[in-house]
């Protein structure tokens, strides 16, 4: 599948901010199962200086500095992607979850896939008898790994709800835990929260979803958003599978990569510091479109 991306981010500020640097990470991630055709990144007003750069996880970054005083910042980014992806049954053989486990564990490797990079706690996803319990429920003594994180991943959609007024940017996990509700950013953190409570190394995705408006509607231009799941270390032959818990399902060619961290930190699509402004409204607008 063929998507034309166009992510829109617009701050308004109160007063004049007279100094930006931030960083972007809006370039769309090039692997084995999505390929990037074209990026363009577009700010207003125009920077003074921009730099790109890999980051930690193997993320394309752009770190840009803006010295013209501005009340509002534009960054849009536009790209074209290409997304095919291995059609995996959850259901089918897989190891047991504890081999998987003692191979993470014993992992040499330190580049930017390595399952060790994923394995520890993070102030996004931190080590909570609470979550361990949670997805050790999902998980019994010689269970296969697949079948075991859809269960878990499945669990969370049924017991949490989507709610986008819970929860900010910055809840802690354990806060949107307690409530049972919240969004992809909570749901994804206490899957990843569990997984690591277990041994096994999750990875925080940060990326999009394609939309289907309902039958006889037209689609609403901006209405999509940026969505959040998890990667799952199967083995050295499996490799790295996604799991969507919002969606409770396996993901496939509607999710769109950017970035991959060990939580939405590593990962954000846009961050940094102003000098000025006063308080400041934020709007994105998103738009994921099928082209081929």
């Amino acid at each position: 599948m063929i998507y034309e991306l166009r992510h829109l981010t617009t701050y308004r500020y109160q007063a004049p901010v007279n100094f930006t640097r931030c960083a972007l990470r809006l370039s769309p991630a090039d692997t084995a199962s999505q390929h990037l055709l074209k990026n363009e990144i577009q700010i207003t007003p125009p920077p003074a200086t921009t730099a790109g750069r890999t980051g930690a996880f193997g993320e394309r970054v752009l770190a840009v500095t803006v010295e013209a005083p501005h009340r509002e910042l534009k960054i849009e980014a536009r790209s074209r992607v290409s997304v095919t992806r291995r059609k995996l049954d959850a259901d089918q053989a897989s190891p047991e979850w504890e081999t998987v486990r003692d191979a993470a564990c014993a992992a040499r490797s330190l580049d930017y896939a390595s399952p060790a990079h994923f394995l520890f706690p993070t102030p996004m996803t931190p080590l909570v008898e609470a979550f361990t319990n949670f997805g050790r429920d999902c998980f019994g003594a010689g269970a296969p790994i697949l079948a075991s994180a859809k269960a878990l991943s499945e669990r969370i959609h049924r017991d949490f709800v989507y709610d986008p007024k819970a929860t900010v940017v910055t809840t802690p996990a354990i806060k949107a835990f307690a409530a049972r509700r919240g969004v992809c950013q909570d749901f994804a953190h206490i899957m990843i929260a569990a997984l690591r409570g277990l041994g096994l190394p999750a990875a925080y995705v940060s990326g999009y979803l394609r939309t289907v408006p309902p039958p006889g509607k037209a689609r609403l231009q901006g209405a999509d958003a940026t969505h959040a799941w998890i990667s799952l270390w199967c083995g050295e032959d499996l490799g790295w599978i996604d799991f969507d818990p919002t969606n409770a399902l396996v993901v496939g060619d509607e999710h769109i990569e950017l970035a991959v961290g060990r939580d939405y930190a590593d990962v954000a699509p846009i961050d940094g510091v102003i000098l000025g402004g006063g308080e400041q409204a934020v709007s994105v607008a998103v738009d994921v479109i099928p082209v081929g």
